[in-house]
């Protein structure tokens, strides 16, 4: 079956239309088969109180809802945070309340500007239902969002297959533990399959570590595809955002949001920033980051870079 994973910004209300409630704790994830298709969305139910969910939901998503009733700060805010991550593909639901002119001009220049625009929940579901799964071969990678301990199962990893595919008895690694683990069986929306591949949402049986040895942004590889750092500088490319008018300071503490992974970390601008880790990160080369200011009041988005060697 083809798997098509969203982010849906604006609360669960909508997403109660769209699909069943599952998987709950600060995100909230909502699941329906359609045809040859399992369709998931992803709701940071924390957010606007909690930033990190926000990025999360939309690093387990391919396309984006964005459900607009009023322009506040906080759409401003989810604006800025897609656009961080360059994702273009999405729809943006909006009420007939909310200024179509102005909401335009709050997202020109952005990657929102290719999302496509509906009114009513009718097509919204249309659009739902035109869009394709996209599929992104390469070495086998899944940040883990959800783990936990099954009797008679032992250790079950949830998450999207990003990258690749993965078999019944495939042995990858765990990061940034560094732990060789072994896949024991693979479910879709609760059906046992012997295979699975990008970007399907799967519940995986592992052996190798146990539930409590693994949190969420924990990352299952192919062997030698991810790189982690602790305790040590790493450089990347660095872009500011416009809108944090504060100065980035060495002694400030920062969060970086990379894949699922909320971390604290020191920054020290040159001609690339300069990102030590205070808790031990992965990466692939050129993924995309999130720098973040938790305790700022007015601006929490710093600005967003990549792992480049370039």
């Amino acid at each position: 079956m083809k798997s098509i994973n969203f982010a849906f910004l604006g609360g669960e209300e909508i997403a109660r239309q769209l699909g069943k409630k599952g998987t709950t704790t600060d995100l909230a994830v909502f699941n329906r088969i359609g045809g040859d298709s399992i369709y998931t969305w992803t709701v940071p139910i924390s957010y606007p109180d909690k930033i990190q969910s926000l990025f999360q939901s939309l690093n387990m998503s391919e396309y984006v809802i964005l459900h607009v009733t009023k322009l506040d700060k906080y759409l401003g805010e989810q604006i800025i945070a897609i656009n961080s991550l360059g994702l273009c593909d999405g729809i943006i639901f909006m009420s007939y309340d909310v200024d179509e002119g102005k909401l335009k001009s709050l997202i020109r220049g952005t990657s929102l500007e290719k999302f496509v625009l509906v009114y009513d929940i009718e097509s919204l579901k249309e659009e739902i239902q035109r869009l394709e799964p996209k599929k992104y071969k390469g070495p086998f990678l899944l940040p883990i969002d959800h783990a936990f301990e099954v009797k008679g199962v032992g250790t079950v990893a949830l998450g999207v297959i990003k990258q690749g595919s993965l078999k019944v008895h495939d042995e990858f690694q765990i990061h940034p533990q560094n732990k060789q683990i072994l896949v024991k069986s693979i479910q879709m929306h609760d059906d046992s399959v012997s295979e699975s591949e990008s970007p399907s949402r799967v519940g995986i049986a592992l052996k190798g570590l146990s539930a409590d040895f693994i949190s969420r942004g924990d990352v299952i590889c192919s062997p030698g595809y991810i790189l982690d750092a602790n305790d040590e500088t790493v450089k990347a490319n660095f872009e500011k955002n416009i809108y944090y008018k504060e100065e980035v300071s060495e002694n400030q503490s920062y969060s970086i949001s990379i894949g699922l992974q909320i971390k604290p970390v020191k920054l020290k601008l040159i001609d690339k920033i300069e990102i030590l880790p205070e808790k031990p990160i992965s990466f692939y080369q050129d993924q995309k980051f999130v720098i973040l200011n938790l305790d700022s009041s007015k601006n929490r988005i710093v600005g967003n870079g990549s792992f480049s060697s370039s």
